[in-house]
């Protein structure tokens, strides 16, 4: 089976029916099946050859691009709109894209024309007269389908090459822990062209007959309107938008009472957050896990089985384990060590890189994550931190992550980045960066406090720096990389130490 043949089959069963709505509008199954057609017209008149690249706001022209590129054997190459000019341009020559779908208010936000592939507007197409009657291209289950581009935390991004099994797989491995049936409304609010937005949001419903609603940007206004107005069963965001929900003063109990599976990825679900939300709301927040290179979901707390402070068992059919990130060698139940899979749904290899590529499995075909772990007795994963990100203090091995959550549950915290600040003693030492919550100042010393009563005192923030807003990446997630650049910048400013900060004007 591949995707578009797994797409057409779904919306000619829903042909008259609506099988996703926007911000704009709804779309029928024959709607998007005849979009479909025309923008395969467009494409042969581009002169493509190659991979085709969506360059779309979250919509239903998304899957609709989608299902034409593929109807045509093309290679999809999801663009990230976020991107500096240059990373975008570096993915259109990367992946040989040789025309991009686009819109007019696209290239308006962008500022620019990106170089390198010819643009098809859908805007400027007329969608009127029959289209020419094609049925989609052959394809193998094990056939390139996706590139998708990591967010390049280290170096350029890299092309992460996905088939047509690898997607199918992991929406029925999705469908099976969510209980996802056709009675389920979806929102979604992530971008399309991130791993969760592309395969749970998008491709998941249209496949299985559920129906959807998207959001091209989240604003928690929006979402609150969007919640009232079409009563979603399920939601899916990153932690960072719950947050923003329950910061909403005129939200009630009964707004989220239609939902009965609230999902959460892309970074680790600050406990704070998820107390407060069902407290408030009545709602249960599902943390799950995933990455690009897994299509991307791998383990998540099934429906009304939420265990705090893991992100759930894996999903079916994927073999997991932990593993000394030295050795290789698989260790036992709750200790810690490298998370490393195996399954249908781990991708082929990065796209143009053998070496790479090599380096992401190791000698028994597991991909290296690169995420600490450990595994519950009852199966769950809990998630520790980033292998790269791991702090070693005074020879201590400390994670950002769980600094963090100390952080995050102070009340004038909103959100918190741990990085490392080299240290002539201990070697490393941790430094805090902090958002603040409306209406509070930093106080330091104050944080350094409530850090001390539940850290040990090595794993207590150098200093904390506060920030207007946090870096993050497209998805939400704070990236630290930006973090350790703002530490530099500030070091060469000469930021005051605690006890400097302290003195009197």
């Amino acid at each position: 089976m591949s995707l578009q043949g797994a797409l057409v089959r779904s919306l000619v069963r829903r042909a008259f029916g609506v099988v996703m709505s926007d911000d704009r509008r709804s779309y029928r199954g024959i709607e998007m099946l005849a979009g479909a057609l025309h923008l395969a017209d467009a494409i042969e008149r581009a002169g493509s050859q190659r991979a085709v690249g969506v360059l779309l706001p979250t919509s239903g022209l998304f899957p609709m691009a989608s299902l034409a590129a593929w109807t045509l054997g093309r290679v999809l190459v999801p663009l990230n709109y976020l991107l500096a000019r240059e990373e975008l341009e570096y993915v259109i020559a990367d992946s040989g894209c040789d025309c991009i779908i686009t819109v007019s208010p696209m290239l308006d936000f962008l500022g620019y024309e990106p170089a390198g592939a010819r643009l098809i507007r859908m805007d400027a197409l007329a969608f009127r007269g029959c289209p020419t009657p094609r049925w989609p291209a052959p394809a193998r289950g094990d056939d390139l389908g996706v590139l998708l581009y990591t967010s390049g935390t280290s170096g350029r991004p890299k092309g992460v090459m996905l088939s047509h099994d690898n997607i199918l797989t992991n929406i029925r491995q999705t469908c099976t822990v969510a209980s996802f049936t056709q009675r389920d409304l979806l929102l979604g609010v992530l971008p399309q062209f991130h791993s969760f937005g592309f395969t749970v949001l998008t491709m998941l419903p249209l496949i299985r007959g559920i129906r959807a609603h998207m959001l091209a940007r989240f604003q928690p206004t929006q979402v609150l309107a969007a919640i009232r107005e079409h009563r979603p069963t399920a939601f899916v965001g990153i932690p960072s938008m719950y947050g923003a929900l329950l910061r909403l003063k005129d939200a009630t109990r009964e707004d989220f009472s239609c939902f009965r599976y609230m999902i959460s990825g892309g970074e680790p679900l600050p406990l704070d957050i998820a107390h407060r939300f069902e407290e408030r709301f009545g709602q249960v927040i599902h943390e799950g896990y995933g990455l690009t290179e897994t299509s991307p979901v791998t383990n998540v707390n099934r429906p009304g089985r939420a265990r705090l402070g893991t992100v759930g068992p894996p999903v079916p059919d994927l073999e997991q384990i932990v593993c000394d990130p030295e050795t290789g060698r698989p260790l036992a139940i709750g200790a810690e060590g490298e998370v490393r899979m195996r399954g249908p749904n781990v991708f082929r290899g990065y796209y143009g890189l053998a070496e790479e590529t090599t380096q992401a499995f190791d000698e028994r075909g597991f991909f290296r994550t690169g995420d600490m772990g450990r595994i519950d007795p009852d199966g769950s994963l809990r998630i520790t931190g980033r292998i790269k990100e791991m702090l070693i203090v005074g020879g201590e091995n400390v994670f950002p992550r769980e600094i963090e959550e100390v952080l995050n549950r102070h009340p004038s915290v909103a959100a918190s980045g741990v990085v490392g600040q080299m240290d002539p003693v201990r070697g490393e030492v941790p430094v805090a960066f902090v958002e603040l919550e409306e209406g509070y100042e930093l106080d330091e010393r104050a944080l350094r406090e409530h850090c001390r009563a539940s850290l040990a005192g090595y794993k207590v923030p150098r200093r904390i720096i506060a920030l207007a807003e946090l870096p993050r990446n497209p998805t939400g997630k704070i990236m630290r990389r930006a973090l350790r650049d703002d530490l530099e910048r500030f070091m060469a400013m000469g930021v005051p130490s605690e006890r400097e900060s302290a003195r009197p004007a």
